[in-house]
């Protein structure tokens, strides 16, 4: 989204969070300010593509969401490289962590450029202005569905922007009314979107669709859930690829699976002190293999490092196992000259195994830092996972029929057999499967959450505490203690 640098040099000051240099060049100074802009269409296109910016930092999510489960260990160079990550794998986390505060903040941020849209959305009328007040709630209910999913009940700010006397004074919402207003702005989305769009990576309906029913199946509302998810089945005119390996490669992005995704580029570098800064997917590049010397891979960081758990607990004749997971070892083993292959293993730990759906390739190597530049989308959501979501809303809403079709449409796609379980069997079917199809993708942590398996599976893992990650305690500090601690920390 490079036209995003033409927002943040208009707005900076309005929405810094940040001390990047390269936002600071505001030429000429002082020229506009929130109450004479918003005067054209272009002014709301402009305001949009920064509240799509802050979709970044989905890095954060595909780390921590795979992380904080049994999917993978933190890794990296040492157990103080990025020490909250170390935190969360160990289950020590308290409300002095980078990583969360980093989660609060980013969010907010795009929240706070959702609203100031909102706050203006009858200044200027024009045609096609109902599309992007839609793209604009759809984004702000994705960011507050990040935020209560993390935190749980957090202060609730709608269609205004928040003074610092006010925020000493607005208390934390609860979830219910959270979840409420992401309801509402994603029904109001569907109403307002088309079925496709002509830029890639803006939401479309099934997008909207998409993360309402997903919203649903997190509230346990199994029937709304199904009615919104069979349309996008139904109406959407998405399909599984062929074949699940090529779904991964950024050639092929934006394909008959893509949901939703967050559109990254290789063109331009970035700074490791500000990876929100970034225009390409940090994630790839930090998963990438230690001073790795070799065939297909690029060296990078070693984080996020996938289990042996994990990696055994896929079938041997199931191909998700090896394109989800990278042995190395094996994959030195089977090539003409090992000897001539190396890498290093960091001090933050080894298990051998790397995440291999989001992992430098020497064919997407960006410029000029490719740790930071990897141009692979984040698939937020991609067809797979609607079809498994709609078979779990139909399963526990007690039609098992639909739940299987949709089931075995994700097992045929990789040849795996069909299932025939059901009630309670099939429900521990379709989760195991969530995982064997969406692993290392940023879910695992929130399914084992909402399902009430987390403590079953994740060492360290306290009931009644670990299922919210504890609110910054910085931020809790700059509210004048306004805003409660969740339980535990």
């Amino acid at each position: 989204m490079k036209s995003t640098r033409i927002f943040l040099s208009i707005f900076i000051v309005l929405f810094s969070f940040s001390s990047c240099e390269k936002y600071l060049d505001v030429q000429p100074p002082y020229a506009q300010d929130a109450e004479n802009y918003f005067n054209s269409q272009e002014d709301y296109e402009l305001a949009l593509i920064g509240a799509y910016d802050l979709l970044q930092a989905s890095y954060l999510t595909q780390w921590i969401g795979e992380i904080a489960s049994d999917n993978s260990i933190a890794g990296g160079e040492s157990v103080t490289d990025t020490e909250g990550l170390h935190q969360i794998d160990n289950m020590t986390h308290d409300g002095v962590n980078n990583e969360l505060r980093s989660v609060l903040r980013f969010n907010y941020a795009g929240i706070a450029r959702c609203n100031f849209i909102m706050e203006y959305k009858d200044k200027t009328n024009f045609d096609g202005k109902e599309v992007i007040l839609a793209e604009t709630r759809f984004l702000r209910a994705y960011y507050y569905f990040e935020l209560v999913r993390y935190f749980g009940g957090v202060p609730l700010i709608i269609d205004e922007r928040i003074g610092a006397q006010q925020v000493t004074e607005i208390e934390r919402a609860s979830k219910a009314d959270v979840y409420a207003q992401i309801e509402a702005d994603l029904r109001y989305a569907v109403d307002n979107l088309p079925w496709s769009q002509s830029v890639k990576g803006k939401a479309e309906k099934g997008a909207a669709l998409s993360l309402l029913g997903k919203v649903y199946l997190y509230q346990n509302k199994f029937a709304q859930a199904a009615t919104v998810l069979d349309r996008v089945i139904n109406e959407g005119g998405y399909s599984l690829l062929q074949n699940f390996e090529d779904i991964w490669p950024e050639a092929n992005e934006n394909n008959s699976e893509t949901v939703f995704d967050v559109e990254y580029s290789n063109l331009e570098g970035g700074s490791y002190e500000c990876l929100i800064c970034l225009e390409g997917n940090a994630a790839a590049g930090f998963h990438g293999i230690r001073q790795y010397e070799g065939p297909v891979y690029g060296d990078g960081n070693s984080y996020n490092l996938p289990t042996a758990k994990l990696y055994n607990s896929f079938s041997l004749n199931d191909p998700r196992r090896d394109i989800t997971v990278l042995n190395l070892d094996s994959f030195i083993n089977l090539q003409p000259n090992p000897n001539d292959i190396s890498y290093a293993i960091g001090g933050g730990g080894h298990t051998g195994y790397y995440n291999n759906k989001y992992i430098k390739r020497q064919a997407e190597i960006g410029l000029p830092d490719d740790d930071l530049t990897s141009p692979l989308n984040y698939k937020v959501i991609r067809y797979a996972d609607v079809l498994l979501m709609a078979a779990e809303a139909h399963n526990r809403n007690g039609n098992d029929g639909p739940a299987l079709t949709y089931v075995n449409q994700v097992r045929a796609r990789v040849g795996m057999p069909a299932l025939s379980s059901s009630g309670t069997a099939l429900t521990e079917d379709i989760w195991k499967e969530r995982n064997l199809e969406l692993a290392c993708e940023g879910h695992r942590f929130f399914d084992l959450v909402r399902t009430g398996k987390a403590a079953d599976e994740i060492d360290g893992f306290q009931t009644g505490k670990h299922e919210l990650f504890p609110i910054p305690q910085v931020e809790i500090d700059l509210s004048g203690g306004n805003w409660s601690q969740n339980p535990g920390y």
